[in-house]
């Protein structure tokens, strides 16, 4: 059993040899630097940073600094994903689970909830441009008077040849 660094965070966020041991061959290999820098952190470190923040629900952000940088962290994250690397862990544990306690295959379920969406409409639910909401629904946010067609119709000022003629006591055009 190898020595097994605890990063200052409790050893139960830790992952144990064992599974590290079935994880491991499923990484990619690393690219190699183009210019010379820090020293790559390990993948294993890296691993147990990201099984972190998805067991305990942290932002990237607020990952313990003994874990590595966050920015390297989530970088790593994203270059495993992109690879398919946790679609692949998926595969493995799901046969190892099978194969330990068996999956019963025929039975499956789906599990959801359905609840009503706060603040929805009368009839149609909430639209972000209220295209579907009714006159009694939402005030315009223009608050511009509406014809009965619907459109905005704003009181225009009258233009300078139509006041000129009512000035003199003729009637506009």
């Amino acid at each position: 059993m190898a020595e097994e660094q605890t990063y200052g965070v409790n050893p139960s966020y830790l992952l144990p040899d064992e599974l590290w041991e079935r994880l491991a061959p499923l990484l990619p290999p690393p690219r190699q630097k183009k210019v010379p820098g820090r020293p790559r952190m390990s993948d294993r470190q890296a691993m147990t940073a990201v099984f972190y923040v998805l067991r305990t629900g942290c932002q990237w952000k607020a990952l313990p600094r003994s874990l590595g940088a966050p920015s390297t962290v989530h970088d790593r994250f994203r270059m495993w994903r992109e690879a398919g690397v946790f679609a692949q862990m998926w595969q493995v544990a799901l046969s190892f689970y099978d194969d330990e306690l068996g999956i019963e295959w025929e039975w499956q379920a789906v599990d959801g909830a359905m609840t009503k969406a706060p603040l929805g409409g009368k009839r149609y639910g909430a639209e972000p441009d209220g295209s579907r909401q009714e006159r009694d629904q939402a005030q315009s946010a223009d608050r511009w008077p509406r014809d009965p067609l619907g459109s905005r119709c704003r009181r225009r000022q009258p233009t300078r040849h139509e006041t000129a003629g009512a000035d003199a006591g003729e009637p506009g055009p």
